[in-house]
């Protein structure tokens, strides 16, 4: 674990209703500077209504959100990314039209503005140097030039990645990274996932799936259930506490 125990991120007390529907009820969570933390549960859980409230696409009924103790709770996407947060999706999100190259090179210049302009062309060869490091640490810089439609399920996915790491963030919010990938992409994607987070100093919160990937990725992990948080704690705590048994690992697929 590489966390310093300094709280990065404060979830306090969220709730989310949608009309009667409780997707978010009194939730608490703090993830440490430096950790990678899982959140699980069944379909339907409340995950990615969480990360969505994180991160700004929706505001919670109830509750508030603080990033390196300022409070971003309603703040749009754009203003949250440039706090430090960026997000990958369930479904991948990336621009199919234009080259890999192009993809990331938008993301690393997106973060340099002047007078509300994209960084000035005399930059260009720190950002290309700096896609085209990210596309190397993610083994798809051979097909820097290709349309990133092109690539496969996999390398999109590793694509997104590097447009969320593209814009520096301090926090890496992922979304499921290895759905649909093998179970040899998926292994290789947690290898890189634990690597270039402890390299680049970044704390990450993961939503996956996957339990072999949580338990062996995780400093700690949360468990959602029905929109409430029913433990939290280590993987092997997690593992072996008889409600998180009860309502996800023993219903898992």
């Amino acid at each position: 674990m590489n966390s310093n125990g300094q709280a990065l991120l404060q979830v306090e007390q969220v709730s989310k209703h949608f009309g009667a529907l409780a997707a978010l009820s009194r939730v608490d969570l703090e993830v440490r500077d430096g950790e990678v933390f899982s959140l699980i549960g069944p379909n339907g859980a409340g995950k990615s209504t969480l990360f969505n409230v994180i991160t700004g696409l929706y505001p919670p009924t109830a509750g508030q959100v603080r990033f390196l103790e300022d409070e971003i709770t309603g703040l749009s996407p754009e203003a949250v990314n440039r706090k430090g947060i960026a997000k990958t999706f369930q479904i991948t999100n990336i621009f199919p039209e234009i080259s890999v190259y192009e993809n990331v090179r938008v993301a690393v210049q997106s973060r340099s503005v002047e007078q509300g302009r994209p960084a000035s062309l005399w930059r260009a060869t720190d950002v290309r140097d700096e896609a085209m490091a990210l596309l190397t640490t993610f083994h798809i810089a051979e097909r820097a030039d290709e349309l990133a439609q092109n690539l496969s399920h996999g390398e999109q996915r590793y694509l997104e990645i590097c447009l969320a790491l593209g814009t520096r963030p301090r926090l890496l919010l992922l979304d499921e990274p290895t759905a649909g990938m093998t179970p040899g992409e998926t292994r290789h994607a947690t290898e890189l996932i634990r690597r270039v987070a402890s390299e680049r100093a970044l704390t990450v919160l993961l939503i996956e799936h996957d339990m072999s990937v949580v338990m062996g990725i995780s400093d700690r992990v949360a468990v959602l259930h029905f929109g409430e948080k029913i433990a939290e704690g280590t993987p092997g705590q997690i593992r072996n506490d008889p409600k998180v048994i009860e309502a996800y690992l023993g219903g898992a697929d």
